[in-house]
């Protein structure tokens, strides 16, 4: 809403500077960051207050020992703030006009439905697993289709959307009608994917927030670059109008995220549950598809592709062998665990992973 104040720059000169991209994205930045600070008191005493704490998911599938009690006593569902924190920002500093910020607004709070009725179940009605898995899979499905779709209709180059980038190749390897058969599923995938994987990673104080933090800031870069018609062909990348409004989204991310970390971190005052983790990673895998930048987020992203796929592997080599294991626990920052590592080991290595694999992202920039 603020960046109509750019229409009166000829009244107030400073209001001129809410048409710049970069400067609306640092107040959504900051925005965020404040909300979620300023807010998580209240909110960690009205979680206390409500019984909001789950019950762990690896009771009695591990050994007592490995299991933190303390953890069974912080609240979750604080993903609930960082999804406040986002939506407000946004609203706030993003083009208002701009058709994809209300199917990222939309699909974020969607996704984070369907995490707060998991988390709700745990939390109430001490289920472990939450609500039925086959379920929440279905709706996940549904509503990354649904935001799939409208970006296909939404954006001004259709054929851009059609289009199936690689990175280091300047020219598309599918495009057009074969293109769009391969996109349109691929981005369905990717969303549910990153989705879930985020929600696998979040198992230690501050580690899937960490990590979220990298990613977003990769996405904001990437946004920005996307939506700049001199940077865009500089580095040889598609120009999409108005993308870099979606920028100032992940810089939303950013901010509410770096606000959460600071009473997430170890030892945690509050998780964010399947409500924040759910609706992070749809949000920056959403990003990716209609940045083009799907294969990208397998680098970016590669802390949680590497929980996603230690799980995978795990299940697949324990039906073939019989009840065998690859590892000692899965996902695998547990498997570290077991191994010994203190939780701020694993956290902290972890997060060096993904500052590395966000910088290897945004390498791909230039190499076309």
């Amino acid at each position: 809403m603020l960046y109509f104040l750019s229409n009166f720059s000829d009244f107030f000169g400073p209001f001129r500077l809410f048409k710049y991209v970069t400067f609306r994205a640092g107040l959504a930045t900051a925005v965020a960051f404040l909300l979620v600070v300023l807010l998580s008191p209240m909110t960690i005493r009205l979680l206390k207050r409500l019984n909001t704490t789950a019950p762990s998911r690896h009771k009695g599938l591990i050994p007592d020992q490995y299991i933190d009690s303390d953890k069974e006593k912080t609240p979750s569902m604080g993903g609930i703030l960082i999804i406040f924190g986002i939506v407000v920002a946004t609203l706030l500093f993003a083009n208002p006009t701009n058709p994809l910020m209300y199917i990222f607004l939309i699909t974020t709070i969607a996704l984070a439905a369907i995490g707060f009725a998991d988390d709700y179940a745990k939390a109430v009605y001490r289920k472990r697993d939450g609500i039925p898995g086959k379920l929440k899979l279905l709706l996940e499905f549904l509503i990354a289709a649904g935001a799939v779709l409208y970006l296909f209709t939404v954006t001004d180059k259709s054929i851009y959307m059609q289009s199936f980038l690689v990175p280091f190749l300047k020219e598309p390897l599918l495009a057009g009608f074969y293109g769009a058969l391969l996109t349109f599923p691929l981005g369905i995938l990717v969303v549910v994917g990153s989705s879930n994987a985020v929600n696998l990673t979040d198992g230690k104080d501050g580690l899937a927030i960490g990590c979220i933090i990298f990613c977003a800031i990769a996405f904001a870069v990437f946004a920005y670059a996307t939506g700049n018609k001199v940077f865009s062909d500089y580095l040889l990348i598609n120009y999409l109008p108005g993308a870099g409004e979606v920028g100032i989204f992940a810089s939303a991310i950013v901010g509410a995220s770096l606000g959460f970390l600071w009473y997430n971190c170890h030892p945690a005052s509050i998780f964010m549950g399947d409500t924040g983790s759910l609706a992070l990673g749809g949000s920056i895998g959403l990003i990716a598809v209609l940045l083009k930048k799907e294969l990208v987020l397998v680098l970016v992203g590669g802390v949680f592709v590497i929980e996603a796929l230690s799980v995978i592997i795990q299940v697949f080599y324990f039906k073939l062998s019989g009840g065998k294991r690859v590892f000692l626990c899965t996902p695998i920052h547990h498997h570290f665990e077991r191994k010994g590592w203190k939780e701020t080991q694993i956290v902290i290595r972890f997060w060096i992973l993904g500052v590395i694999f966000a910088l290897m992202g945004l390498a791909t920039l230039k190499l076309h």
